[in-house]
């Protein structure tokens, strides 16, 4: 028996090396990475630990949407870059109960206080004729957090507390900044350093300019607060309470538009998602102001063109 364990042992040493550099044996080229496989539920995002603070909800018995937005209040935190409470939020969500697809526009809309016509004038200051991407022009109402409770409210079964404290519980004790992440953050100061606000003081390590590097751990106890209190008092708390008059009263000091009524007359719509037939599959996207609309017309285009004849990376395709 002793000698037979030996042999087994020595062959899987001899044949690993063969299987060192792949990870899938399918498909007409070697893929980088094998397929995902569970049983009871999944989630994806483009930070691991954002991933594993939805695995973690599910776990704990929690719907796929308390999963939702706990990931994305942690890629919220780890990714300021590009998402965060101060943005808008689009979902589809089908109900397996139901047979049913739920969708939700959570973007908000431009402030009360300026209108087509002073948009232009403002822009006429700036010797513009688009809206620039930083200043107070582009600003709207941010959706996301309103987004986050009409979802729970429809679909979540634990506390919405429970739901964000991955990532207050992140913001308080740090995490890891990944590569790409720390990449664009080194833009943060070049951009917003003139402008009015706390973004050094927030978002960089010596409150001067110098941003995390990969690897480097970054706290934001100011977003733990925020979140805290969002899970504490809801959603008011952010368009009525504390977070709104702070927001009303930093606009006003810096020549702002968005105003305390602007977040407290805001509301997330529900409403029906829009298709096309890809192939044999039904594909769901928003209606605009979402930009799903643009990828049904791809597909529509596509589906007029042989790709498979056409040749996997060819010039063609």
């Amino acid at each position: 028996m002793r000698r037979k364990i030996s042999v087994v042992l020595l062959s899987g040493i001899l044949i690993f090396p063969l299987h060192a550099q792949i990870d899938r044996i399918t498909g007409k080229n070697f893929a980088t990475r094998s397929e995902v496989l569970a049983r009871h539920g999944m989630v994806c995002t483009s930070v691991p630990a954002a991933t594993q603070v939805g695995l973690d909800i599910l776990k704990r018995g929690g719907s796929a949407v308390d999963a939702a937005i706990a990931a994305n209040a942690t890629l919220g935190l780890m990714e300021p870059v590009s998402n965060g409470v101060g943005g808008d939020l689009f979902a589809i969500v089908y109900s397996a109960k139901e047979n049913k697809l739920y969708g939700i526009n959570g973007s908000g809309r431009s402030p009360l206080g300026l209108s087509y016509e002073q948009m232009k004038a403002e822009l006429a200051k700036l010797h513009r004729e688009t809206i620039p991407p930083t200043g107070m022009l582009p600003i709207t109402v941010p959706g996301t957090v309103d987004a986050w409770a009409e979802l729970h409210k429809k679909f979540g079964k634990l506390k919405l507390s429970d739901d964000l404290a991955p990532a207050v519980r992140y913001a308080e004790e740090g995490f890891p900044v990944t590569e790409l992440i720390a990449y664009y953050w080194a833009f943060g100061p070049r951009l917003y350093k003139g402008l009015p606000g706390a973004f050094l003081e927030t978002y960089t390590l010596d409150g001067k300019g110098r941003t995390p590097a990969k690897g480097d751990i970054f706290k934001n106890p100011a977003l733990a607060k925020t979140l805290r209190l969002i899970g504490e008092k809801g959603r008011d708390a952010f368009y009525k309470g504390e977070i709104a008059d702070k927001i009303d009263k930093f606009m006003h000091e810096n020549g702002g538009f968005l105003r305390k009524a602007d977040l407290e007359k805001h509301t997330s719509t529900w409403g029906d998602a829009v298709s096309t037939n890809y192939r044999g599959y039904d594909v769901f996207e928003l209606p605009p102001n979402g930009q799903g609309i643009a990828a049904l017309q791809i597909l529509n285009i596509l589906e007029g063109f042989d790709l498979r004849a056409m040749g996997r990376n060819s010039a063609d395709t």
